[in-house]
C-alpha cells in the first residue's frame, strides 16, 4: 500500500530494487544528505533516509503553523522535525489534524523563542504553540536514563524536584531527562510513530521499522513490550485504538502481554482514562475500537458494567450500543458534532437495565426508581472514567426523559417537548426502537409531533387526553358538640 505514496525510482543495472525504496540500507557513514551540520548527530549506521524525490509529502500538504515552528527554530539554530501521527498519515495519502515537532530546545527555550508558548504537564513537560484555534506540540528529544524508583503515594511536591522517576511497578512517574534524537527515537512508543520529517533537504528518518510495518500493516512497540506496557499501560490503549484507526494488526510480541497487563490500567487516572476514552471512541472508527476492546481483557477496566450486561447475538443491548458508535463514526465522517454525554448513556444503557432488573417498557419504573439506578450506575462507572460532572448531568436527563416521552398523555408530552435535552433524548428514543426495543411506534408520533406546527402539535398533544386527577373530597365540618 505504502509503495505507491512514494515516487518511482530508476533501478540501478543488475539489482530488482529500487532506489531509496523501502528496502533501502541505512546509510552510510558520511552520506551527503546528513553531512548537514544540524544533522550532525544522527547514527548514520542505523538511521534509513528517504530523500525528498523517493516520498509523497510536500509542505502544502503540512500546517503552516506547523512550517512557521519548523522554520524559527531551524532559524534559531535548533534541530527541529515533524514527528509521529502525522508523518505516518501523510505518508498514507491522509491528511493529519495534529502536527506534532520534536526539537533538541528545551521547554524553557521554545517559551523564550514563542510568546504564544506554554510549557503543560509535570509528568512529561511539553509546550503548546497556539495559532488561533490552532495548537502545535512541540516536545523535546528524550534520553536514556536510570530513573529514580519512588513509591506511588510519593507526593506531587516530592516528586516536582526530580527529572526522572518510576514507581516500583515500572510505570513513569516522571520523564524530564533530555538527550538527542537517535535517543528520541527509541523512547517512542511504536514504530510507525517513530518517523521523523526535517525541513532540511525534505528528508524523512525511520530508526526503526516503521517504514516496513506501514507497509505490512502492522503496530510494533519499540523494545520490550512488558517493559514499554508497566512504563506506561495506556500504550495498551494506544496500541488497540491505531490498530482500529488504521486498519493494521498488531504485531504478535506486541499484542502477546496486552490481557496479562490488561490490569496495570487501574493504575492510571480515572481522568486520565476518560480522556483516553474518548480518543478511542470518539475519533471517527469507535465501533471497530469497541470490538477490539471486547476481544482484549481491557473493555473490562473501561466499560466492566456494560460488558457485564451485554449479551452475546443480536440483542436489542448490544445492537443500540453498536449502532450509538456506528452513528458516532458517521457523524464524524460528515463533520458534524458529536457529545460524549449522548455516548455514556448508550454505552451504560445495559448497565442500566440490568441495575432496574427489567426494561422500561413492559414494566416502566417510577422516577425515583430511575434516579437511583442511574446513581448507581454512574457512580460505579466514575471509578474507572471519571466523567464531568456536566456530562452525568446530561445522561441522567436524557434516561429521564426516556420515561417522560413514553408516556402518553398532554401534560407530559408537551413538558418533555420543553425540556432543554429534548432533542438528544429523542435522538435515543430512535435508537432504542432502532436496535428492536417494542416501542409501539413511538418514534414516529414523536417525529411527526415535531414536524407539525403549534396547532397541529396542540391537536396531537390534546387527542392523548390528560390524566385526571383525583380530587379530594371537602372535609366535612365538625359540629360543635363534643359531646
Amino acid at each position: 500500500m505504502l509503495s505507491k505514496f512514494f515516487k518511482p525510482r530508476s533501478v540501478k543495472k543488475g539489482s530488482n530494487t529500487p532506489e531509496g525504496s523501502l528496502d533501502s540500507k541505512p546509510a552510510p557513514s558520511g552520506h551527503p544528505l546528513i553531512e548537514d551540520p544540524l544533522l550532525a548527530d544522527l547514527d548514520a549506521d542505523t538511521v534509513k533516509v528517504v530523500p525528498r524525490d523517493n516520498h509523497c509529502i510536500t509542505r502544502k500538504k503540512i500546517s503552516p503553523s506547523a512550517l512557521k515552528v519548523l522554520y524559527k527554530l531551524d532559524a534559531e539554530g535548533y534541530q527541529a522535525f515533524l514527528v509521529g501521527g502525522s508523518v505516518r498519515d501523510l505518508l498514507m495519502g491522509g491528511t493529519p489534524k495534529d502536527f506534532d515537532i520534536a526539537t533538541n530546545a528545551t521547554p524553557e527555550q521554545l517559551r523564550e523563542l514563542f510568546r504564544n508558548a506554554r510549557i503543560i504537564g509535570r509528568r512529561f513537560k511539553i509546550v503548546h504553540i497556539r495559532f488561533g484555534r490552532e495548537i502545535i506540540e512541540v516536545t523535546t528529544f528524550r534520553a536514556h536514563h536510570q530513573p529514580e524508583q519512588v513509591s506511588r503515594d510519593r507526593s506531587h511536591k516530592a516528586l516536582k524536584n526530580l527529572d526522572s522517576a518510576h514507581s516500583s511497578s515500572g510505570m513513569i512517574l516522571r520523564d524530564n531527562v533530555y538527550g538527542d534524537i537517535n535517543e528520541d527515537a527509541v523512547r517512542r512508543d511504536f514504530t510507525v510513530n517513530a518517523l521523523y520529517y526535517t525541513i532540511r533537504n525534505f528528508l524523512i528518518l525511520d530508526f526503526s521499522s516503521g517504514l516496513e510495518d506501514i507497509e505490512n500493516h502492522l503496530i510494533r512497540i519499540i523494545g520490550d513490550p512488558v517493559t514499554r506496557y508497566k512504563e506506561d499501560p495506556v500504550r495498551i490503549l494506544r496500541a488497540i485504538r491505531f490498530a482500529a484507526k488504521l486498519g493494521f494488526d498488531i504485531e504478535e510480541q506486541t499484542r502477546k502481554p496486552i490481557d496479562e497487563l490488561s490490569d496495570l490500567l487501574e493504575s492510571i487516572a480515572p481522568a486520565r482514562l476518560f480522556d483516553e476514552t474518548l480518543k478511542l471512541l470518539s475519533a471517527g472508527y469507535g465501533e471497530k475500537t469497541f470490538a477490539l476492546l471486547r476481544q482484549f481483557r481491557v473493555g473490562n477496566f473501561l466499560f466492566p458494567a456494560t460488558l457485564d450486561s451485554l449479551a452475546d447475538g443480536n440483542s436489542p443491548e448490544n445492537l443500540l450500543v453498536s449502532l450509538a458508535l456506528r452513528n458516532t463514526d458517521q457523524r464524524l465522517a460528515a463533520d458534524k458534532s458529536v457529545t460524549p454525554a449522548f455516548l455514556f448513556a448508550a454505552l451504560l444503557w445495559p448497565a442500566l437495565h440490568k441495575e432496574l432488573g427489567h426494561d422500561l417498557v413492559s414494566t416502566p419504573p417510577g422516577l425515583p426508581e430511575l434516579q437511583h439506578a442511574a446513581n448507581r450506575v454512574l457512580d460505579r462507572q466514575l471509578q474507572y472514567t471519571a466523567i464531568p460532572k456536566r456530562f452525568t448531568i446530561a445522561i441522567r436527563e436524557m434516561w429521564e426523559l426516556q420515561l417522560r416521552l413514553q408516556r402518553r398523555n398532554k401534560r407530559s408530552v408537551l413538558s418533555a417537548y420543553q425540556h432543554p435535552r429534548f432533542r438528544a433524548a429523542y435522538d435515543f428514543l430512535l435508537l432504542r426502537e432502532e436496535s428492536g426495543e417494542e416501542l409501539t411506534g413511538l418514534g414516529q408520533w414523536w417525529t411527526d409531533f415535531q414536524s407539525s406546527d403549534a396547532d397541529q402539535q396542540l391537536t396531537l398533544a390534546n387527542a392523548l387526553g390528560g390524566r385526571r386527577r383525583s380530587r379530594r373530597k371537602p372535609r366535612r365540618k365538625r359540629s360543635g358538640n363534643d359531646s
